[in-house]
């Protein structure tokens, strides 16, 4: 017998939408058709509602637990559940709560992340690791951890823990040449570092100087060096977090030519800009996001690439900072500020609201920037679709529910959302993972370790 039939909503895929009901056996979809009847041990009526896939956000920095906070990693990954987040991946990144220390190993850092949030989630994770120059020869780890099933890593061009064009280099050339994907954070560090000095020296310390220390000339510039490189190493290339329409003609340039160049962009810089730093200096600490927020008008330019295909997927760069806490060093200068902010529960509801409702892209462009792009992209082969030998990962989203996103509603670890008090149109009510209730009417019902680690391998795109 069936386990579960979620019957009469609206299936959404990337080839359309349609009335149909979902058969779900052994936390997998056995089909997807019209009247598939009640034969089965439950039967939920989806009546009304959309039956998307879930949600597979490729760029979180998750923390994870500690003695004096047990509860972050598993937090997090609830309140991933109750937005329609039915997979995450975790940066494993020095600065944020990760794993990699100073002289530690590639796989050294992989073993220990493992360990440390083996059986802490409700729903399903992965980690892209993180190459530094304080680790022992990380490129040639690079393979092993593919074999590993962790075939995504990242790279910065700035911060203590970057890397010079030569290591982006090698590290571009091993992914490509061993079936892996190099993600880069693309900054021009000799500029950014130049004009942070320029406003420190001025006494220029308050978080909106943020803003103007990281132009977009800043992105753009080192998003064409990295393409650059990219190109000569004959690899892919993923650009994290791209906030303009300067970085995005690189990268649609780049696609123009058919190099395997893919970029993300935020919900932050779709929804909001760079008025927020003239807050009071405690508030504008909130949006103190790297790149920085832009100016008005740069999201019109974001969801055209959506739309387009130029920019391929929506990730969180979910922080779960608190103004109480990471964020307090506000009162001494803005480059002292903990960079990011939260997004984990709020990404579906915003692309949505802000994207489909708003005529900016179709149901099907949703779910496949979403959902089965970024399967298919970062190596989750069961996950991404509502379609037969699929991962059941669904979410019941009602598209008529208006609601205003506040703090005291959201379940993340952090202490604020960027986005408070903004009305939205569409919610999702219900979610499961593997077939398995997560949230279901609005209510937690899953369980800590419900979640399982994916193990993941890339198709070859380079």
């Amino acid at each position: 017998m069936t386990d579960l039939i979620v019957r009469g909503g609206t299936v959404v895929t990337v080839a359309g939408a349609a009335t149909a009901d979902v058969a779900v056996e052994g936390g997998r979809i056995a089909a997807v058709g019209p009247d598939l009847g009640s034969d089965a041990r439950e039967v939920v009526d989806a009546g009304g509602l959309l039956v998307l896939p879930g949600v597979v956000d490729v760029h979180t920095h998750t923390r994870i637990a500690t003695d004096a906070e047990p509860d972050r990693f598993f937090g997090d990954s609830v309140a991933a559940a109750f937005g329609g987040t039915t997979s995450f991946l975790v940066f494993n990144t020095p600065s944020t709560g990760g794993s990699v220390a100073a002289g530690r190993t590639l796989l050294e850092g992989l073993r220990e992340w493992r360990a440390r949030t083996e059986g802490d989630a409700a729903v399903d994770y992965a980690v892209s690791l993180v190459i530094t120059p304080q680790q022992e020869d990380a490129i040639a780890e690079m393979a092993g951890a593919i074999e590993l099933g962790v075939p995504t890593f990242k790279a910065f061009m700035v911060y203590d823990f970057g890397v010079d064009d030569a290591t982006l280099y090698r590290a571009l050339a091993m992914a490509g040449g061993s079936g892996g994907m190099l993600q880069v954070h693309c900054e021009n560090a000799v500029v950014l570092d130049a004009l942070t000095a320029r406003h420190l020296e001025a006494g220029e310390t308050a978080p909106r100087y943020h803003a103007s220390s990281r132009p977009p000339y800043v992105e753009s510039e080192a998003t064409a060096r990295a393409v650059a490189l990219a190109r000569a190493a004959r690899a892919p290339l993923y650009v994290v977090h791209l906030s303009c329409a300067e970085a995005l003609a690189a990268v649609r340039a780049a696609r123009g030519e058919g190099l395997p160049v893919f970029a993300e962009t935020c919900p932050h810089y779709l929804t909001l800009d760079e008025s927020r730093y003239l807050l009071p200096p405690e508030e504008a600490a909130k949006y103190v996001i790297s790149p920085p927020l832009r100016a008005a008008g740069q999201g019109d330019a974001l969801w055209a690439g959506l739309a387009d295909g130029s920019l391929a997927l929506v990730g969180t760069d979910h922080v779960p900072d608190r103004v109480a806490v990471e964020k307090q060093s506000w009162r001494q200068s803005f480059d002292r500020i903990s960079n990011g902010g939260p997004g984990i529960e709020t990404l579906l509801s915003l692309v949505y609201s802000e994207g489909v409702a708003a005529g900016r892209i179709g149901l099907e462009r949703m779910v496949d920037l979403l959902a089965t792009t970024p399967a298919r992209l970062f190596g989750l082969r069961s996950k991404g679709s509502v379609e037969v030998g699929r991962d059941a990962d669904l979410v019941l989203f009602d598209p008529a529910w208006r609601r205003t996103i506040r703090q005291a509603d959201l379940h993340h670890t952090s202490d604020y959302t960027p986005y408070e008090g903004r009305e939205v149109l569409g919610a999702v009510r219900s979610t499961l993972v593997r077939g398995a209730w997560v949230v279901r009417d609005g209510a937690f019902v899953g369980r800590r370790g419900h979640g399982q680690f994916v193990e993941r391998e890339l198709e070859r795109i380079g």
